[in-house]
């Protein structure tokens, strides 16, 4: 674990760049960034696509740890380079932002409530080769649908188990047991999802921490508890579907959380800009994003 990296994400100033979407949602993401699905054919030019895009952002001069502490990437963009450096190198050692990497398969069918996380049989060599890529850390998502206190113990079961295979591998995982921002339970799913999550925490020795990425919640600071806890590297707030506007203003609110944003960061850009366009857009985003962070 790189001690550097653990000491800049503990304290620093900024946000996580949330740049790992995979093969199901690249296509929306493409159609958002003004690439039609006519436009390419077959998932390797759409891959390539994708790449371009990330590239862009990454390697403009409005990206950098000034402002972003860290960025995930899916395993795609771990794989290619930018700028001829392998994409965790070029992002660590060329712009001072810490690499991530996605490392779930999906999610499994609903059950009680919730999606629980789609088994990963080959995650150890996934690790292993995030290590020797220079990954820092690691992201894997589950949903909450509804306050269902089964649904949701075993989301955060699942969550930690797998975090303790991530920390055996020498790096730090962000648990992320997302709460839909649609369900008509939201408020009660986050009751049940603190409590599931300090009994975690209260077991998970303080010198193996591990990061919490959490849906906005319905009362302002009621992470709290999990922000301060000494099990707790950072808690970091996922968009989740608000506009960038509503998460920037509900982040705002919710002291000691930073942004780690994925659809709410790219809000704006297009394929069409020119680079000017383009990194103006960036900057104001990523102003915002960063302003909202460091309440």
């Amino acid at each position: 674990m790189n001690q550097e990296q653990l000491a800049r994400m503990r304290s620093g100033d900024g946000f996580i760049a949330a740049l790992d979407q995979s093969g199901g949602s690249t296509p929306k993401a493409l159609r958002l960034y003004g690439i039609e699905e006519n436009e390419y054919s077959g998932d390797a030019q759409m891959f390539d696509l994708i790449h371009g895009m990330r590239s862009r952002m990454v390697t403009s001069p409005s990206f950098g740890g000034n402002r972003v502490l860290g960025a995930i990437l899916f395993e795609g963009t771990m794989d290619r380079d930018i700028e001829g450096l392998g994409s965790a190198d070029y992002l660590w050692k060329t712009k001072g932002v810490i690499p991530f990497l996605k490392i779930d398969k999906g999610l499994a069918d609903d059950a009680d409530g919730v999606q629980l996380m789609k088994p990963m049989p080959e995650l150890d060599a996934l690790l292993a080769k995030g290590v020797s890529k220079g990954i820092f850390g690691t992201k894997m998502r589950s949903v909450i649908k509804e306050a269902n206190k089964a649904g949701i113990d075993a989301v955060v079961a699942q969550q930690f188990a797998v975090g303790r295979q991530i920390l055996a591998a020498g790096l730090v995982p962000i648990i992320e047991p997302e709460v839909d921002i649609n369900s008509a339970t939201k408020k009660e799913a986050e009751v049940l999802l603190k409590a599931a999550l300090l009994a975690e925490l209260d077991a998970q020795p303080a010198d193996q921490p591990v990061m919490l990425k959490l849906t906005l919640p319905e009362v302002d600071d009621f992470y709290q508890e999990l922000v301060k806890h000494p099990s707790v590297l950072r808690v970091v707030a996922l968009s989740g579907g608000y506009s960038r506007e509503e998460s920037n203003q509900r982040l705002s609110r919710n002291h000691g959380v930073i942004a780690s944003f994925s659809r709410a960061l790219t809000e704006g850009l297009s394929a069409k800009q020119s680079e000017a366009e383009f990194n103006a857009t960036l900057d104001s985003t990523i102003q915002g994003i960063f302003d909202a962070s460091r309440t």
